[in-house]
């Protein structure tokens, strides 16, 4: 199934449609909320069947979140005299402090009685448990009950989806910050863009910086793959080469951008791994060419780390950012990839990712991703020698 908050048949204050042979309750009193069993799956199935027209979570599916770990979901219940009234299933991002609720479903017996706004925050509570700081969610722009319902709780609308559910109906696109100490965050309106190949991931970034910049700018596999050509490194470890800081300076710079990029070492950049001599001869020839061409055109480079401090400082005076990471934390692989920072606050980094994976495969689970600051230090550093990289990017 697609990743989602699934349309329900009917709209009711806890987002739920459902099974009438239940008891009906007296008291949310008497509910009580806990993790999911295995020995729940005939009545999850049950209840999902009841629930939701389409996009269901199979048997299979329920079995397969009930064996995934603490840190990837939050999977809990409500349940009154041993009957499963309610289910909420969360997922979480690796590498993040950005948690999604995937589904939730409260059964009819339980309409009205307060059993979704329970089990919603015991939802919320673990994943905070969990380190993460901000919930996402969908709903249907016609649910009127469940929106009054999330808005009550402190979600707020960023964004729609159209035409997300089945029927032609738009999605509101919701986010809380359910670290309580955390003040409601306003999400800054940002471009965002998805890479058309798998190496593209630098120029993608840039072309959201530059767009956030210039309204006017045309985000395109056109230009996306011009900038690579003026930014690629030729070679990597494996398969096309990536985007050399430098080069993407020069091709903003070609854009009619000022560029100031940051650069903690005057060594050749990604050359720890390559084990081949030729490939290092050519990555060394080209990271000689970037920094004479970048001379030529005035293009600053500070050598030094680009730290938190040095971001946040371009971006309150109206740079645009994009910065190298290491993949590491997001998806357990070591790979230099380059994102756009939108905005950063006292708790975090925000990311827009141009590049979706098979457990996030939405456009939202790339915007603005919540980074802890005290995790983007490491997030930030790639390679054996600990590179880090960024570029501030202003109008001329």
């Amino acid at each position: 199934m697609s990743l989602g908050h699934k349309l329900q048949q009917e709209s009711s204050p806890e987002n739920a449609v459902v099974e009438a042979n239940k008891p009906t309750l007296n008291s949310v009193k008497t509910v009580s909320i806990r993790n999911a069993q295995v020995d729940d799956i005939a009545q999850l199935v049950e209840l999902e069947n009841a629930s939701f027209q389409s996009d269901r979570l199979s048997q299979r599916r329920f079995m397969h979140w009930l064996k995934a770990t603490d840190s990837h979901r939050v999977f809990m219940v409500a349940t009154h005299d041993d009957n499963v009234l309610g289910y909420g299933l969360v997922i979480m991002r690796k590498g993040t402090r950005l948690a999604r609720l995937y589904s939730i479903a409260v059964s009819t017996s339980a309409q009205g009685m307060g059993v979704g706004k329970k089990l919603l925050l015991a939802l919320e509570q673990q994943t905070l448990e969990q380190d993460k700081l901000f919930m996402r969610l969908e709903v249907a722009t016609n649910n009127t009950g469940a929106i009054k319902l999330y808005e009550s709780l402190g979600y707020r609308t960023f964004g729609t989806y159209a035409n997300y559910y089945q029927g032609s109906i738009d999605a509101l696109r919701m986010q809380k910050p359910i670290r309580q100490s955390l003040s409601l965050q306003t999400l800054p309106e940002y471009p965002w863009y998805q890479q058309t190949t798998e190496f593209t991931c630098g120029p993608s970034s840039l072309m959201m910086a530059m767009a956030n910049l210039n309204a006017e700018l045309d985000m395109s596999q056109s230009l996306e793959l011009d900038i690579w050509r003026q930014a690629t490194t030729i070679f990597m470890t494996s398969g096309h080469g990536g985007c050399h800081p430098i080069g993407l300076a020069l091709a903003a710079h070609s854009l009619g951008f000022e560029v100031t990029a940051y650069v903690n070492t005057k060594a050749p950049l990604f050359i720890d791994g390559v084990r081949s001599e030729h490939k290092k001869y050519i990555m060394q020839a080209v990271d000689r060419q970037f920094l004479q061409q970048a001379k030529a055109q005035g293009i600053k480079i500070i050598y030094t780390d680009p730290d938190v401090k040095a971001l946040h400082k371009g971006l309150s005076k109206g740079a645009a950012v994009i910065s190298l990471i290491s993949t590491y934390q997001l998806d357990g692989k070591k790979i230099p990839h380059w994102v756009t920072v939108t905005h950063i606050d006292e708790d975090c980094l925000y990311l827009h990712d141009p590049d979706p994976d098979d457990l996030h495969p939405q456009p939202m689970d790339c915007q603005h991703i919540p980074i802890a600051r005290e995790d983007f230090f490491s997030m930030s550093a790639f390679g054996k020698s600990k590179l880090r990289t960024a570029l501030l990017i202003t109008k001329k």
